[in-house]
């Protein structure tokens, strides 16, 4: 198999008079199928870039046991695995295909694969069933790009760098980027909600479906599960108006926007999936949640109710073991760095830890991204006895939500978060979703209402985006 030789170009502007945001709807409207990646992190320099990649020239995708592969030369290659467990050697395979040599200083992100598994997915990694998809949300269950040109923007020296890659051999060239930059100005378009907001449940079915949850946890079937609920929402105009608002309205370490054309993934997640650096891998577990008073002394009191509050205490330790007990699958030394720490988001507090591990010699990282699918924090513990029971009470099946949305490299770094706080767009509609801990000692109304907090930031998003120019 003859691997893919990428040349590659790098100019470095200064970029006090741009914003990613700009430089992105200048880019879009001449290369629909395009990705912004941000975070409102900046506690360190790896955080403090934006990454904009645009015109695809390689696809890998997995839908059905079905793969196709795009090359940059035009050609495609389709078949269907042989063993659904062959999903992540695919995965691998098509990313060694691509020969890339990284230079001193260039940015993690300069190339490599950009997109998306699907919480459904996890039918390739574990022997577990998931029902059939609804047409209407459908996805495919993997699915990442290979791009032309990325734009790296570095917002502590406001600089940006611009990579041209070129796949056959020819010099990489700055003329399409260059020329869409110069572009005065970018066109926007206005979004508006139709009609009212439905959900895939009732309140009486959820609160039904948390009764049986409870049941479970008590018979020991799990020590904590993690249902979900859906809403959908008909609009009109752009939905980018909508990811534009988010990132305002909730600033996160996450912030994405993948358009598909066919359909967008766009969101504020707050949640790593897994990060991989080397041989070092991690996951931070977030489990436990109160909504914010919006005054900062409350907040303060409530910060310490929720260390102390025993419901929300007991649902963290289960779920930083199960972090533990995925990454010891194919990971040594793995240990928790930090535990229960108190983050404040725009409109939650969530206790957050770090539990770290280092690969196993000869361990490819695409095996631990699967071994640690999905978080624990979306299904539950033990994972699989969980799946089980939300596979069976969730009407509907959760294609991205849950799921993991980022990049890695063709190396085997890897870098997603898991898709919470976040919308899939299609066709006219708006699908998000949110979960809640179930554990024993759970109280059904306050479950209930968990799901609310979660999503307050993203109503909060709909209804910003509908006064935004």
């Amino acid at each position: 198999m003859s691997s893919i030789n990428i040349r590659t170009s790098r100019k470095t502007l200064l970029a006090d008079t741009l914003t990613p945001i700009g430089i992105f709807l200048k880019i879009r409207k001449n290369y629909k199928n395009s990705v912004i990646l941000e975070s409102a992190d900046y506690h360190g320099k790896e955080h403090g870039f934006s990454h904009i990649a645009f015109d695809p020239v390689a696809r890998f995708e997995l839908t059905d046991s079905k793969v196709t592969q795009t090359f940059p030369d035009g050609t495609q290659e389709n078949f269907t695995l042989a063993n659904r467990q062959d999903a992540v050697a695919a995965l691998k395979s098509f990313a060694d295909r691509f020969d890339f040599k990284k230079e001193k200083g260039d940015s993690p992100m300069a190339n490599g694969l950009f997109g998306h598994i699907s919480y459904d997915a996890v039918t390739y990694f574990e022997d577990i069933d998931i029902q059939a998809k609804n047409p209407e949300s459908e996805i495919p269950s993997i699915r990442y790009y290979v791009y032309r040109y990325v734009v790296a923007v570095n917002h502590f020296n406001n600089q940006m760098s611009l990579y041209a890659h070129s796949y056959d051999g020819s010099e990489p060239s700055f003329d399409t980027i260059t020329y869409l930059l110069d572009m005065p100005h970018y066109a926007t378009a206005s979004f508006a909600r139709q009609g009212e907001e439905v959900s895939n449940l009732t309140e009486d079915q959820t609160r039904e479906i948390v009764n049986t949850c409870i049941k479970h946890c008590l018979r020991g079937d799990v020590f904590q599960i993690v249902p979900s609920r859906r809403f959908a929402q008909k609009f009109q105009g752009d939905d980018f108006q909508v990811y534009r608002a988010l990132r305002s309205v909730n600033p996160s370490p996450y912030l994405f926007y993948f358009d598909y054309e066919e359909y967008r993934i766009f969101g504020a997640s707050p949640e790593k999936q897994i990060k991989i650096e080397g041989s070092v891998a991690e996951i931070h577990p977030i489990a436990g949640t109160f909504r914010r008073s919006g005054d900062d002394a409350r907040d303060a009191e409530l910060a310490q109710a929720l260390i102390a509050d025993p419901k929300e205490s007991a649902e963290h330790v289960m779920l930083v073991d199960l972090a533990r007990n995925d990454l010891s699958r194919s990971a040594d030394n793995v240990k928790v760095e930090t535990f229960k720490e108190v983050q404040f988001f725009s409109h939650v507090i969530h206790l957050v830890s770090k539990v770290t591990g280092h690969l196993q010699k000869g361990v490819n990282p695409l095996q631990m991204v699967a071994d640690t699918f999905p978080a624990g924090t979306l299904s539950g513990a033990p994972k699989h006895n969980a799946m089980t029971i939300i596979n069976r009470l969730e009407p509907t099946n959760r294609a991205i939500y849950g799921g993991a949305i980022g990049f890695m490299d063709f190396e085997g770094n890897f870098n997603h978060a898991i898709a919470i706080r976040t919308f899939l767009s299609k066709g006219d509609t708006l699908f998000f979703q949110a979960g809640m801990g179930v554990v024993a000692k759970s109280v059904v109304e306050s479950e209930m209402q968990e799901i609310h907090n979660k999503l307050a930031a993203l109503r909060r998003a709909l209804e910003v985006a509908e006064n935004l120019a």
